[in-house]
């Protein structure tokens, strides 16, 4: 009878849900259009060397919106195309979100943290990059019992094969994770900048095939004239001009006016951006100050003036009063 239990505890462990299969996904297994991460060469290269570290691991530090999970992205991108240090080559990024590790479940009649659980599963894995987004929350996590982050990762970092890259806000780290000695000990911290306007429409400018691909819709402008409107979107969502509470960082807040534009042609049932859609996305915008928003136009109109003329393009004009309207709804 004791055989036949231990075979019974076995086959309900071997058949419990996989927490990978539930809620990982594989950035390396991802179509990429273009490059996710234009422009970040240089952090992309400080997180190769961390992981390539013996015993340590790499962690993303940076406001909101400034694309620490598109530098990931990238380090993927960069493995798919062979562009990276030959220990690295055929490794795969594993993408699992910290809302997912937290808490615990039953298994075999007993409760058990999902972390651990987690950390049983890629225990097994070999050549694998762990990327786990606001892992902060992983820290001293509500309901899940006592947990040190640190020591529970810890068989899994020593082994070598297994690599793992944690991101936070600047604001977590301070509240969370720099009171947690073991974990800075395991981790490198990789400090991600804002980047400035002209780096953030170059960012724009090259990733405009990827949203071409996910919308349908071509931009209609090419070179000279996108870069111009490139630069004019980024002007629009620059630091001062940004809605407190609502503002991201570049480039978050600047792609949102970007894909606005190829909303704005989608609902106009037409399959090119024009300079229109552009202007209409920045006047539309809910993230910036009517006030600026004001202004940005009416530079917008003057930059483009012989271009709307050729094109016979009739702006609207508006106000303050306008705007503020347009952002109650």
């Amino acid at each position: 009878m004791e055989d036949l239990e231990i075979i019974d505890i076995d086959f309900k462990k071997k058949n419990r849900p996989s927490i990978v299969d539930m809620n990982g996904e594989y950035l390396t297994s991802k179509n990429y259009i273009t490059n996710p991460a234009i422009a970040r060469e240089s952090e992309i290269k400080k997180m190769i060397i961390t992981l390539l570290t013996p015993e340590k691991s790499a962690l993303l530090v940076g406001k909101p919106g400034i694309g620490k999970t598109a530098i990931v992205e990238g380090l993927a991108y960069n493995i798919l195309n062979g562009d990276v240090p030959d220990a690295l080559k055929e490794y795969k990024i594993l993408k699992i979100n910290s809302t997912a590790l937290v808490g615990s479940m039953e298994i075999d009649g007993r409760e058990e943290m999902v972390m651990s659980v987690f950390v049983d599963e890629i225990k097994k894995m070999t050549k694998t990059i762990i990327f786990i987004d606001e892992i902060h929350t992983l820290i001293g996590a509500k309901n899940s019992g006592p947990m040190d982050l640190a020591n529970i990762l810890k068989p899994v970092i020593d082994r070598g094969d297994v690599k793992v890259i944690g991101a936070t806000t600047s604001i977590e780290y301070s509240a969370y994770i720099i009171r947690d000695r073991a974990f800075l000990r395991r981790f490198e911290k990789i400090e991600v900048a804002e980047p400035d306007e002209e780096t953030t429409a170059t960012i724009l400018l090259g990733s405009l095939p990827k949203i071409e691909k996910q919308t349908g819709v071509e931009f209609k402008y090419k070179d000279y004239v996108a870069k111009q409107l490139m630069d004019s979107v980024v002007s629009a969502t620059s630091e001062f001009k940004r809605v407190y509470g609502l503002s991201a960082m570049y480039p978050d807040i600047a792609f949102s006016v970007l894909t606005q534009a190829f909303s704005q042609a989608l609902f106009d049932n037409r399959n090119k951006v024009e300079i229109i859609d552009v202007y209409n996305a920045i006047r539309t915008s809910k993230r910036i100050y009517p006030d600026s928003i004001v202004k940005e136009l009416e530079a917008f109109r003057e930059k483009f003036k012989e271009r709307l003329e050729k094109e016979n393009i009739d702006l609207p004009v508006v106000n303050i009063e306008d705007i503020e309207e347009l952002q109650e709804f």
